[in-house]
């Protein structure tokens, strides 16, 4: 008997957090260093199966070819490299059989980041028989995956895009450091979930982690909301709470903002430095079908609670004193102060929210990506775009208008080349605000 849809999606969402929550590359005590992957793909029955005589190129960090081979029967690749470090798998994919390819070409080369003692594994996606068709044709297979990666990205950008959105509904200013707010907690993320804070403090090594070390990147990713938060804080109360008591203009408290964002981006260089790095947690693995749709267990978790955060903070602005008040400020700050409501604390609190969304934003997009030091700055514009396409000022336009742009952003590649996939969301935006120049969810106002 067939399942009925909502009880076979909860269990394929359960079984999807199982998958997460286990380890899913080996870390194996060994005296030697080695690069692995594995070269599977479905056949007519729908079974995984090896793929042999795939060439495999593996350069180091500085761009010098340490080695290259081929799978074997069983399609495994393995190299033995001459020390730890960080490492990118080249596959070429003039080697692949006949209608195979790459589901994702942005992820070739893959980046392995590989620690002493240990076999650093990473897994390409592939596709196979209507996954393309013939001649170059567009098939439903190619359209509702990319419309599936779109949804993903779009929901990543619209935890960034809220904040943003309700810190200039209540103030006014449009934050250029915003993506340095994504960046923070990307970097947060890495740095509790690898080192702790024994990475700074050495005398901490013998205390428990997140303290003496690394934790799994999901308590990772709340400590870099938290901090996400704390940093919102920091930034009102030191700088904008200041610049707005003393009447300084929003344009020259935006100017603020670039400034403050090209000094965080740096700092983040100087320390993170600028090579492209994984958490040492959920890095390689194998995609589960569901139907036509191939999506990985942490991509599939990720995306389900962001949509569970994100449904929790629209509560959280409709049904609650504070989100009340939030609203309120958005909406009409004057008239907000005249009834009674502590404007600047309603301002602190979303700086704080705001921020705390963009850095969990940041660690979620990380993860299904990489943490790379400039993360926020490439995704900056996009977020603005989903502000815009939704209207400025409005939480729930920021987040319909962020999955529009994702979902445009992926669909945009079956007729862009992928190094112009932002191009095809821009062209949208600029369609949809000749229509509507005040966004989706935005009001008409009058000027002038």
């Amino acid at each position: 008997m067939e399942m009925p849809g909502r009880p076979r999606t909860a269990m394929l969402f359960v079984a999807a957090i199982l998958f997460f929550l286990l380890p899913t590359v080996a870390a194996f005590a060994q005296d030697s260093e080695n690069v692995a992957t594995r070269i599977t793909v479905e056949d007519e029955t729908g079974e995984r199966v090896p793929v042999e005589g795939v060439a495999i190129t593996v350069t180091d960090d500085q761009g010098n070819e340490v080695g290259a081979g081929a799978t074997d029967a069983e399609g495994v690749f393995m190299l033995e490299v001459p020390e730890a470090g960080t490492y990118q798998l080249l596959l070429d994919d003039t080697t692949l059989p006949e209608g195979v390819s790459l589901t994702n070409s942005d992820r070739n080369p893959a980046t392995v980041i590989l620690r002493e003692g240990q076999t650093g594994a990473t897994i390409f996606a592939l596709t196979s028989g209507d996954a393309v068709a013939a001649g170059g044709g567009v098939t439903l297979r190619q359209i509702a995956q990319l419309t599936v990666e779109g949804i993903k990205f779009g929901l990543f950008i619209a935890m960034a895009a809220i904040g943003l959105s309700l810190i200039f509904g209540t103030t006014g200013l449009v934050n250029f450091a915003h993506g340095e707010l994504i960046g923070w907690g990307m970097l947060m993320a890495y740095f509790f979930n690898f080192y702790g804070l024994a990475g700074v403090f050495g005398w901490m090594a013998s205390w428990p982690p997140p303290f003496g070390g690394g934790v799994n990147v999901i308590f990772a990713a709340v400590i870099a909301m938290v901090l996400g938060g704390a940093l919102g804080w920091l930034l009102d109360a030191v700088i904008f709470s200041k610049l707005r008591a003393r009447g300084v203009g929003l344009i020259s408290q935006m100017v603020v903002t670039i400034g403050l964002s090209l000094i965080l981006r740096y700092f983040f260089l100087f320390g993170f430095g600028g090579s492209p790095r994984f958490y040492q947690d959920y890095t390689a693995q194998s995609a589960i079908h569901i139907g036509i749709i191939d999506i990985t267990p942490k991509d599939l978790v990720i995306s389900g609670l962001s949509v569970l955060i994100l449904i929790g903070v629209g509560l959280f602005l409709i049904m609650t004193r504070w989100g009340k008040a939030m609203r309120a400020v958005s909406d009409n700050r004057d008239l907000a102060e005249s009834s009674g409501i502590d404007v600047q604390k309603v301002i602190r609190y979303v700086w704080v929210m705001g921020a705390g969304l963009a850095a969990l934003g940041g660690v979620f997009d990380s993860l299904a990506e990489t943490v790379r030091w400039d993360l926020g700055f490439r995704i900056l514009l996009l977020v603005f775009a989903g502000v815009v396409l939704g209207g400025l000022g409005t939480a729930f336009g920021a987040l319909v208008g962020s999955v529009i742009v994702g979902i445009g952003i992926q669909l945009s590649t079956v007729w862009l080349p992928t190094e112009l996939k932002n191009v095809g969301a821009l062209a949208l935006l600029a369609l949809v605000l000749i229509v509507r120049p005040q966004g989706l969810l935005g009001r008409r106002e009058r000027v002038g």
